[in-house]
């Protein structure tokens, strides 16, 4: 057992080191995901779930179409007239408050996504280490049991060497 000890004093100093702050930040870990997010986190995940559906482009489609024909069909009541001046300061209004509604939810998800990755990235670390020292390990056992078959090989043939020293003397 003392030899297998021995086996992990192989990896350097600043292996062991790694693997041990890697060890105690696996219990330590608060994934960012985990936090309870502030509201406006919420909204801004919400608006960027909303306005990236099928369901939001559907309906905002058709409201466009329906602007459109109330005005292209409006006899007397034309609120927003052919070119849809009205409309495209409506649309640029919702651009622009939507664009940097959803660049925060995606910037949130980048800070989650960076966090997992760095996870990620010390688990494979310390899955590489404990590794390395099942391999020294291993190794040590086979070194420890080729010196014990030598030994038993050598043990046997002095052993059988003194049965024919005296069969040899007669």
């Amino acid at each position: 057992m003392n030899a297998i000890n021995n086996a992990v004093h192989r990896l350097h100093e600043d292996e062991l080191k790694l693997l041990a702050q890697l060890r105690a930040a696996r219990r330590q870990r608060v994934k960012v995901h985990e936090a309870v997010p502030s509201f406006g986190e919420r909204v801004s995940d919400g608006v960027a779930a909303m306005v990236g559906s099928w369901t939001f482009i559907i309906i905002q489609s058709v409201l466009l179409i329906l602007w459109m024909a109330a005005n292209v069909t409006a006899y007397i009541q034309q609120w927003d007239p052919y070119p849809f001046i009205l409309l495209n300061l409506v649309l640029s209004f919702q651009a622009a408050y939507a664009a940097p509604i959803i660049m925060m939810s995606q910037n949130r998800q980048a800070a989650i996504d960076r966090t997992e990755a760095k996870h990620d990235y010390d688990i494979n670390i310390k899955a590489e280490l404990e590794i390395e020292l099942l391999h020294q390990k291993i190794d040590l056992l086979r070194e420890t049991e080729i010196q014990q078959l030598t030994q038993v090989i050598q043990d046997l043939s002095d052993r059988l060497a003194a049965r024919e020293a005296p069969v040899a003397s007669t």
